[in-house]
C-alpha cells in the first residue's frame, strides 16, 4: 500500500503536451524460435503527424519524422491471439503523442498470418520473452537507447498478450489450471485439444511440459518493468500463487460480455488476487474485440468479426477512454505528469 501511495503521489515533470508522431520499423531479434520477428516504433516528433495508411491500418503519424531529443519513458504492447504488431495502433499513437516512445512486436507463430504454434511452450512461454527481446533491442540500438529512459518501461496488452504482460511483471502461469476450466467450460473450443489429450491420458504430462519450459529460454519476469496496463487478458491459469509475485502497478480492463475469455474466469478472476491493483475498468456490453483499434472500412470488411460490437458500444468513444486511462497510468506508474 506506501508503495502505490509513493507511485500516486503528485511529481513534478516538464508538461507533455500533445506532439506530432514519427514511426519506423524494427526488427527484433527473437530469441525463442531463431531469428527476428518485425515490430514498429512510434515517437514524439515536432513534425506534424500525416495519415499513412498502412496495409488496412489508418495510422496518424508520419514515417521516419525526427524525433524529438531527449530520454523518454517507454512502453511496449503485446498484441492477442492471431494478432498484429499494428492491432493497437490507436494507443500506440496516442502515447507517443504525449511523450511516450510505444514499441510494438509480432508474435512469432501467434499472429494474423501464422498461428502454427498456438497452444505450444514457443508461444505460451516464449511471448514473455520476446517482450524482453523488444526492449533489449531498443536499448541496444543506437537510434532509441538515447531517446529512453531505462528506468521507466511499462507495458501493454491485450489477450494472450495481457497474459503476457502478467508475466513480465511477475506473475507465474500455472498451466494445470487449464483442466479446471475446461472441466468448468467443457463447450469452449480451445478445450478441445486438452480434451483429446485427456482421452488419450496425455493431458497431464502436455500441461506439465509446458510448466517445465516457463524458464527455459530465461527468466521471464522483467525488473526493468515497472508497470502494466492489462486488456481483457489471458488469466485463467494464473492463481493466488501465481500473482504472489506481482510488485508493481497493474491496471484491468475487460469487457462485460466478453465471450470469447470469460471475465469471472480471466479479469475478475485475478483482479482480487493482485496486491498491487491500481484500477479496473469494464465497457459495459462490450465483447472480447472492442481493445482493437477501430477499424478502417477496409479492415472491417476484410474481418469483420473482430472489427463488430455489440449494439449499444461504440468503439471510437471506448478508446478515447482507455487511450486517456492507460496515459494516466503510465504517467503516474512511470514519473510522468503534467501541471
Amino acid at each position: 500500500m506506501l508503495l502505490l501511495l509513493l507511485l500516486f503521489a503528485p511529481v513534478v515533470a516538464i508538461a507533455q503536451a500533445a506532439t506530432g508522431v514519427g514511426f519506423q520499423a524494427v526488427t527484433i531479434r527473437d530469441p525463442v524460435n531463431g531469428g527476428t520477428t518485425p515490430g514498429y516504433v512510434f515517437y514524439p516528433s515536432a513534425q506534424a503527424s500525416k495519415i499513412t495508411w498502412h496495409g488496412p491500418y489508418e495510422l496518424h503519424a508520419t514515417p521516419d519524422a525526427p524525433p524529438i531529443a531527449g530520454a523518454k519513458p517507454l512502453v511496449v504492447i503485446s498484441h492477442g491471439h492471431a494478432g498484429s504488431d499494428l492491432g493497437h495502433h490507436d494507443l500506440a499513437v496516442y502515447l507517443a503523442s504525449h511523450g511516450f516512445m510505444v514499441a510494438t512486436l509480432e508474435h512469432p507463430k501467434d499472429n494474423f498470418h501464422d498461428t502454427s504454434g498456438v497452444g505450444t511452450a514457443a508461444v505460451l512461454d516464449g511471448r514473455p520473452i520476446q517482450v524482453k527481446a523488444a526492449i533489449d533491442e531498443l536499448l541496444n540500438d543506437p537510434r532509441w537507447k538515447t531517446l529512453i529512459n531505462p528506468n521507466r518501461i511499462g507495458v501493454a496488452g491485450f489477450s494472450a498478450g495481457g497474459y503476457a504482460a502478467l508475466v513480465v511483471a511477475g506473475a507465474v502461469p500455472h498451466f494445470d489450471l487449464f483442466m479446471g476450466y475446461c472441466k468448468r467450460h467443457p463447450k469452449d473450443p480451445d478445450c478441445g485439444l486438452l480434451e483429446k489429450l485427456e482421452s488419450e491420458g496425455t493431458a497431464t504430462a502436455a500441461l506439465a511440459a509446458l510448466q517445465a519450459s516457463v524458464d527455459h529460454w530465461g527468466k521471464p519476469a522483467d525488473p526493468r518493468v515497472k508497470a502494466a496496463f492489462v486488456m481483457a487478458p489471458l488469466s485463467l491459469v494464473f492463481d493466488k500463487a501465481s500473482l504472489a509475485h506481482v510488485d508493481r502497478p497493474v491496471f484491468l480492463y475487460y469487457g462485460q460480455d466478453d465471450q470469447v475469455l470469460l471475465p469471472q474466469e480471466n479479469a475478475l478472476h485475478i483482479a482480487p488476487l493482485i496486491k498491487t491493483l491500481a484500477g479496473t475498468e469494464m465497457i459495459p456490453k462490450a465483447g472480447h474485440y472492442v481493445f482493437l483499434s477501430p477499424c478502417s472500412p477496409r479492415l472491417a470488411n476484410d474481418a469483420a468479426d473482430i472489427c463488430k460490437d455489440p449494439p449499444g458500444v461504440d468503439r471510437v468513444a471506448a478508446h478515447r477512454k482507455i487511450n486517456a486511462n492507460a496515459l494516466a497510468f503510465f504517467r503516474k506508474t512511470l514519473g510522468v505528469a503534467t501541471h
